[in-house]
Parts: C-alpha cells; sequence; structure tokens
C-alpha cells in the first residue's frame, strides 16, 4: 500500500517479532543507502493478529489483495504487482519461489487445478472482513502495562508465575483475557504458556 505492507506469515522455530526484525532492519538499511539517507523509516511498531482457524486464513488473504482494490488503487486483484496473487496463478511470477501456496490452495482442494479455480474466485469476491483495523483497536493496555497487570494479579490469586496448568490458573487467564482483550500469542508470551494451552484454556 501507500504508506504500509501487509504480511502473511506462517510462524516456524523464529517467532514472529524476531523475523520481523530481521525484514525490517534490511530493508531500512537498503532504502537509506539507495536514496542517501539516515535515521528511521517505519514509524511505528508493526501490528500483528495471530489467526488460528483455517476458516480466517482465507478471510485474511481475501482481505490483503482486497485491500488496493478498496484503496482505488487497482480495478482486481491480479493488477496490483506487488502482491503475491499472482503467485499463485502464475509459477514464472517473481514472488512464486517465496510462497508457500499449498497452506492456502489445500483448504480449497486436493485437486491442484480445482483448487486453483477456486482460489481465483474467492480472492475476488469483495471482502468485507476488517482483522488488524479493528482487532488492535480493541487491545486494552500495551505490553508493560499488562505484564504488570498480570504479576498482580498472580498474587491476587495465590499463585506462582511457574505454576503447572490448573483449574486457578484457567480462571486467572481468562480473566486477565477479559481485561486487556490482548490477542492469545501474547497472552502466551506473557503468561509463560504455549499458544496452543492458552487457545484451549480461553475456548474451553
Amino acid at each position: 500500500m501507500d504508506n504500509h505492507i501487509h504480511l502473511f506469515i506462517s510462524e516456524g522455530t523464529e517467532d514472529v517479532i524476531k523475523a520481523m526484525k530481521r525484514i525490517t532492519v534490511s530493508y531500512v538499511y537498503y532504502f537509506n543507502k539507495k536514496y542517501k539517507r539516515v535515521g528511521h523509516l517505519f514509524q511505528d511498531r508493526f501490528k500483528s493478529e495471530v489467526i488460528e482457524q483455517d476458516s480466517y486464513i482465507l478471510c485474511l488473504a481475501r482481505y490483503i489483495y482486497q485491500n488496493p482494490v478498496k484503496a482505488g488503487i487497482i480495478h482486481k486483484a491480479a493488477d496490483y504487482k506487488w502482491s503475491s496473487y499472482n503467485g499463485y496463478l502464475n509459477g514464472g511470477n517473481c514472488l512464486a519461489e517465496m510462497l508457500d501456496v499449498d497452506i492456502i490452495l489445500s483448504l480449497f482442494s486436493d485437486d491442484r487445478e480445482i483448487a486453483l479455480k477456486k482460489y481465483e474466485n474467492y480472492m475476488n469476491e469483495e471482502s468485507k472482513e476488517t482483522f488488524l483495523d479493528i482487532e488492535e483497536a480493541k487491545e486494552n493496555v500495551d505490553e508493560d502495562a499488562a505484564r504488570e497487570l498480570f504479576q498482580k494479579m498472580l498474587i491476587e490469586h495465590g499463585l506462582k508465575a511457574d505454576e503447572e496448568n490448573t483449574q486457578r490458573t484457567e480462571v486467572l487467564i481468562k480473566e486477565f483475557r477479559a481485561k486487556t482483550n490482548l490477542s492469545i500469542r501474547r497472552i502466551a508470551g506473557i503468561v509463560g504458556l504455549n499458544k496452543d494451552k492458552v487457545h484451549k484454556i480461553l475456548k474451553g
């Protein structure tokens, strides 16, 4: 986009914070050297949202592809040269080698030809999703304040930070989510549990 980018990243052995740091630091170095400038390039810390259900993977991809369409930059997703959209349909596309196309295409069909047709149709439907724009605004506290709040809640509940997952711990985490509305990924980082366990607690 004109003043920001959207990245759909599958987190592996390296968490998204470290990955984004590598990407942004490398790009700022390249940009500053090319245009003979110094200093910061990005205004704020990146925003992120965890996608934990297959159904939302497709919605997020469509949201990203439809963003420049909604902004009036292009008429259809295939026209945007900075998008990975064409990388799924055209193996010779410059972005194709960076994509793990199976993550999305497998959600449509195991048959690649059928999956590609369904992908093209779905991604060109009008997107009504909002994702990051709304979800980030809903978070009630910043990282430092959230950590301080969690430590205070541990004391109030008579729990230790390294205590195993008990019924009281589950109650605490649910209360913490209600007070902060942080994403599951951020809660997991603060409370010291993996994302799957936090997700299971909050959905229980």
